[in-house]
């Protein structure tokens, strides 16, 4: 059954090829120049060649014919391609009775066959090519009248009955009529056939459109005819032919400069139409779909296609490719304008498949460099990506410069490959660190630091060159050409990738400097506090030699706490809002009145209220009380220090309870946070 299933789907993208190259031969055909031709010609005086009005109407009938052989079922499609080939037989039939009779005509022989040997070899050769149409045709057919097939064996058999080669000459026309009437009966017979297939497809087009609407149908239609596959089929066709008629017509092998050339007129002769152009937008997204699988599949083998990115599936380059050559208008120019045009196209999707290779390799790279896998194997694996990454680019745009001159428009495309480099860069080097770390076989002072230091580094490496592309481009505007196209452009460029990039950075600044405010602002746990405490950092599940205290009085790592900070102002276990000094002071101490006695039980929380904002809004109380309360706070506390030392007799209770707290969810509560995970996580 599967090897069913992938012919019918072979048979389903093949069948459908030939109908798109008729539509790419009727688009080339231009009927006005064709008459123009005849006319110049001998045939003018052909009344077949005379009504240019009905060729026209013939050339539309065929645009309309390629469409209903596009869109046919397979079943139907498959039984039409059958007739045709038993036409085909029957036409190579009649020929081969045709040069017999002809080979015939030509020796004079009339006698019997056995007396000549050449006559007999004629004749054996042309009876076993009509008996091999007729099984043919029957077989294609499906039918055991082999006899309605038979028409073209009756000059053999005149001729095996020695009857006049005159004679035979009427025979064989009358066997070429008699299967030109057989034709025409079944095509009488099946004259109902299109128009019910017709009124059945538009019943089913109908019923979609009324209980799904018109975007299911094209999805319909997209899914059964495989739209992608059947234009990248029909390119790689067109290219080959195209390929083979030019080394048909060459002595000479090409040389390594001219085979560069040859690849680019070739591609650039195969999108003179929309629908090469259609083919060559499928076959780029298919090529970087390969190459990207590829890559993941370099990078983590079959561990790659468990958990696979629906982001990087080709699409992004195929789609540019066709902005772009709409844009530029790329199948009206001329051979040479549209090969060197698309030859800056193809750098462009190229430095975008780069890209999409980076954003692949990236988290793959960080995470083997954090882990503690010491396979030799994976980290040649990742390394050697990256440095393909990082020199690729670069060659790519040192060797497109020695191409074209200098401008903006060049400038802007270079840029892309620029920064990728840069990014590869920076990933090293993050990777370099996490390496470092690890053959020290102790934890790095601020290395969340360094990494922030290294990835502000290139970032800002890439904030001055897109700058130095604005600037180009305003001083080419300024002193040379100015156009609206240009001046769009630069000011597109300057918004996403100048401004939004310093707005992003800037932010990211002010983040991280509020966080080291906090933290600082914390006080430092002491050695008997630690002791007291006697438990471990409840973010990176390690032991606390120095912690600092939350304002809700829970106890983390400085560093570990500060990477929460980025993310979020909170504290990690019970979500109470963590501010500093500064904002603490601004915020007014609460009166007598509103501060409940300490020998009072809090109200109980409200039905529909999470348990984690009563949590916060004791967090919150404790932090703005007077210092006369402190003594009632005190004796408080004593509570849950009689309940710490009876949970130090009960260890296996006490595991349960951290367990608990842990593992409590996201309604208000706390999560389990992975202390792994953010440690690997580079703030940016």
């Amino acid at each position: 059954m599967a090897m069913r299933a992938r012919l019918e789907a072979v048979l389903n993208v093949g069948l459908r090829v030939p109908s798109i190259m008729l539509l790419e031969v009727l688009y080339r055909w231009d009927v006005s120049s064709f008459f123009q031709k005849i006319q110049r010609s001998s045939l003018n005086n052909n009344p077949l060649f005379q009504y240019k009005y009905l060729a026209l109407y013939l050339h539309y009938v065929g645009y309309i014919l390629s469409l209903v052989l596009l869109t046919l079922p397979r079943q139907h499609l498959v039984r039409l391609y059958l007739y045709v080939l038993t036409a085909l037989l029957l036409f190579a039939g009649h020929q081969l009775s045709r040069d017999y009779v002809r080979s015939e005509l030509d020796s004079g022989y009339e006698g019997p066959l056995y007396l000549d040997p050449l006559s007999m070899n004629r004749f054996s050769t042309a009876l076993i090519g009509q008996l091999v149409v007729c099984t043919l045709c029957s077989c294609v057919m499906q039918t055991k009248q082999i006899w309605l097939f038979s028409a073209h064996l009756l000059p053999l058999v005149a001729r095996l009955c020695l009857v006049p080669l005159e004679t035979i000459v009427f025979i064989n026309r009358f066997a070429m009529i008699f299967t030109g009437l057989e034709v025409l009966y079944f095509l009488a017979c099946n004259l109902l056939v299109p128009y019910n297939l017709a009124k059945t497809a538009y019943r089913e087009l109908a019923q979609v459109v009324e209980v799904y609407g018109l975007l299911a149908l094209g999805m319909s239609l997209w899914n059964q005819l495989v739209l992608p596959v059947l234009f990248m089929c029909f390119w790689l066709v067109l290219f080959a032919l195209q390929i083979y008629t030019y080394f048909s017509t060459r002595d000479q092998p090409p040389s390594r400069e001219r085979l560069l050339f040859l690849f680019l007129t070739s591609i650039a002769e195969c999108c003179c139409t929309p629908y090469s152009l259609l083919g060559l937008v499928f076959t780029v997204s298919f090529v970087a779909l390969g190459v990207l699988t590829l890559c993941k599949f370099y990078l983590q083998g079959y561990r790659a296609f468990m958990n696979d990115n629906s982001m990087h599936r080709g699409m992004t380059e195929g789609i540019t490719l066709l902005i772009l050559s709409v844009q530029t208008g790329l199948i009206e120019l001329q051979v040479i304008h549209r090969a060197f045009l698309l030859s800056i196209i193809l750098f462009i999707v190229v430095a975008s498949i780069l890209q999409s290779m980076l954003e692949i390799a990236d988290p793959i790279v960080l995470a083997l460099g954090a882990s503690r896998d010491k396979s030799l194997w994976k980290h040649f694996r990742a390394v050697s990506l990256c440095l393909f990454l990082l020199v690729f680019p670069a060659y790519m745009s040192y060797m497109i410069c020695q191409f074209f001159h200098m401008d903006f428009w060049l400038l802007i495309i270079i840029s892309s490959s620029i920064l990728t480099s840069l990014q590869v860069l920076g990933t090293l080097l993050i990777y370099v660190l996490f390496m470092v770390e690890e053959f020290r076989k102790a934890p790095v002072e601020n290395m969340d630091e360094v990494i922030y230091y290294v990835n502000g580094t290139y970032r800002l490496l890439e904030f001055l060159v897109a700058l130095c592309v604005v600037a180009y481009g305003v001083s080419e505007t300024l002193f040379g050409e100015w156009t609206v196209m240009g001046s769009t452009i630069i000011l597109v460029h300057a918004y996403y990738n100048v401004w939004l990039r310093a707005q992003l950075g800037w932010q990211s600044f002010l983040l991280r400097r509020d966080a080291v405010h906090k933290i600082q602002s914390m006080p430092t746990a002491s050695a008997l506090q630690l002791h007291q405490h006697n438990d471990i950092c409840s973010i990176c599940y390690q032991d606390m030699k120095s912690a600092v205290i939350t304002p809700c009085g829970h106890f983390f790592h400085a560093g570990c706490l500060k990477k929460w900070l980025y993310v979020q102002e909170t504290c990690p276990l019970c979500h109470s809002q963590l501010k500093s000094q500064s904002q603490s002071a601004n915020t007014p101490a609460p009166s007598a009145l509103d501060t409940p006695p300490a020998n009072q039980n809090p109200p109980e929380t409200e039905q529909g209220e999470s348990p984690g904002a009563s949590v916060t809004e004791e967090g919150a109380q404790a932090e703005k009380m007077s210092p006369e309360f402190e003594t009632q706070a005190s004796q408080n506390s004593a509570e849950p220090m009689l309940k710490d030392r009876s949970l130090e007799k009960f260890p296996e209770e006490s595991e349960e309870c951290d367990l608990s707290v842990v593992n409590r969810n996201d309604e208000g509560q706390t999560e389990d946070m992975n202390g792994e995970a953010l440690h690997s996580s580079v703030p940016t």
